[in-house]
């Protein structure tokens, strides 16, 4: 892992991080950050819920939920 991609602690859990150099912006795991808001013990369990929460934004009449960028490991 490189200094651009780093996993920073919040209440001792881990959320994968990513700078872009270019754009000068922080972007964060939302299944990570789901994970910790949600108080999440697994991980498919965030990733569930952000798959819910798409769906509902979806349907309510979001049309952009995520950023054009790679999937972090």
């Amino acid at each position: 892992m490189d200094e651009n991609n780093t996993i920073l602690l919040f209440e001792d859990q881990a959320i994968r991080t990513a700078w872009d150099e270019e754009q000068k912006e922080w972007y964060f795991s939302i299944v990570d950050v789901a994970a910790v808001l949600t108080e999440q013990k697994i991980s498919r369990g965030a990733s569930t819920y952000w798959a819910v929460l798409k769906k509902r934004l979806k349907d309510e009449g979001a049309n952009e939920l995520l950023t054009n960028c790679k999937q972090q490991k």
